[in-house]
């Protein structure tokens, strides 16, 4: 007997003193049994629970869903079990205020009757927490995809400035070729200006010095030579000034098409006169006469440079001829003279290339590049066909008619 009062008096004091909230019921849910815990818990005083159903407790929007569930344990078998573990449950105090509770259930058989037993937890700490938990998720998250955006935002702006940095580069190192280019056409006008103006020039000082010696009327035939040397090197120094300004305006963009119509055989007529005084015969080869309504004054410098040329690389007779392919008007100048290699006719078009085995020769280099952009400017196009030593023809073709 003294062993089951200390037995019963060491369960009293676990029962009060345990730190969490105990209720027990009987079969119809009437309150047998509370803590002080459970008392403190939901505001009532020591004792003032008995008696009274657990329905007491509950919040008055959940009474009729908790019945329910009261009458679904009295009449199944009734598992042991937590409750509201992850669920938002509401217990209801004495003054009527809700607070979040969990509970786990368990049961008993006492005088063949049930019972219930309730382990109530105040889980308001633990919600506050929780919910301060998620609110600064929230802003954790929020500022990782505040940072993530700031981040792609500084990325992109980094990769336009790499590509801007990357475009700058580039234009720079085409400014810098073309610096390059500039500077090499500049030294090669330099030293063919110095050299195509010092032969002429020399040649007109000389023949003025001869001239002043032969004042004598028997000497007049000597003095009309060098009279005509100095008009012929004037004549020479006007075409390379020609040259120049031609490039430049092309360069710039001044040129500009005049359009007229004429007549071909006409046009090349009025050419070849201006060739008259050359050692060399032209031949003229022409299918039938027609109209072309192009600029006359371009085609006549692509013309004239293309027989100059002709005249000044063979000492044999030049043919020019004259027809219609297609939709194009085509004038070939065919030469029998020193010809032009393969590996120079790579650069033929370019400002002041001269071919390897033409360099003894007087000229500015700027012949076929001018004779190349009057053609595209017309919307025609050159073609060249040589050979070393056999010769070159010049096919100059272009549309009658635009």
């Amino acid at each position: 007997m003294p062993n089951q009062i200390q037995a019963g008096f060491e369960f009293e004091a676990i029962f009060q003193e345990a730190a969490i909230g105990i209720i027990v019921t009987n079969s119809s849910f009437e309150i047998i049994l509370s803590n002080r815990f459970a008392d403190k818990l939901f505001g009532f005083d020591e004792n003032e629970l008995l008696g009274e159903n657990i329905s007491l407790l509950i919040p008055n929007h959940l009474k009729d869903r908790h019945h329910g569930h009261l009458d679904h344990l009295g009449h199944e078998k009734p598992i042991s079990r937590p409750m509201g573990v992850g669920l938002d449950l509401k217990a209801k105090r004495k003054d009527g205020s809700l607070f979040p509770i969990e509970i786990s259930l368990s049961h008993f058989k006492a005088a063949q009757s049930m019972h219930y037993i309730a382990f109530v937890s105040d889980v308001t700490l633990k919600r506050k927490v929780e919910m301060e938990l998620i609110l600064k998720n929230q802003q954790i998250n929020q500022l990782n995809e505040t940072l993530e955006q700031e981040v792609a935002a500084r990325t992109q702006a980094l990769q336009n400035t790499l590509d801007k940095l990357e475009v700058n580069a580039k234009e720079l190192e085409i400014s810098l070729e073309k610096e390059k280019v500039l500077g090499d056409l500049k030294t090669r006008f330099v030293s063919m200006a110095s050299h195509e103006f010092r032969t002429p020039l020399t040649s007109i000082l000389g023949s003025a010095t001869l001239i002043e010696k032969y004042a004598k009327a028997e000497d007049q035939p000597k003095r009309e030579q060098h009279i005509n040397r100095i008009k012929s090197s004037v004549s020479h120094l006007t075409e390379i000034l020609e040259e120049f300004l031609s490039v430049g305006k092309l360069e710039d963009g001044k040129l500009e098409i005049h359009k007229s119509e004429f007549s071909i055989q006409d046009f090349l007529q009025d050419i070849l006169s201006d060739f008259s005084t050359y050692n060399q015969s032209i031949r003229v080869e022409i299918e039938a006469d027609f109209t072309c309504f192009q600029d006359v004054s371009i085609l006549r410098k692509v013309i004239f440079n293309g027989l100059s040329n002709a005249l000044k690389f063979s000492q044999k007779e030049v043919v020019l001829s004259v027809f219609q392919e297609g939709m194009q008007v085509v004038i070939k100048i065919k030469d029998q003279g020193i010809g032009i290699s393969e590996e120079d006719q790579k650069h033929l078009f370019e400002r002041f290339f001269r071919g390897g085995n033409a360099t003894v020769i007087q000229g500015t280099g700027l012949g076929l590049h001018l004779i190349d952009r009057y053609m595209r400017l017309m919307g025609g196009k050159v073609e060249i066909k040589s050979e070393l030593n056999r010769g070159t023809e010049l096919l100059i073709k272009f549309p009658p008619k635009e």
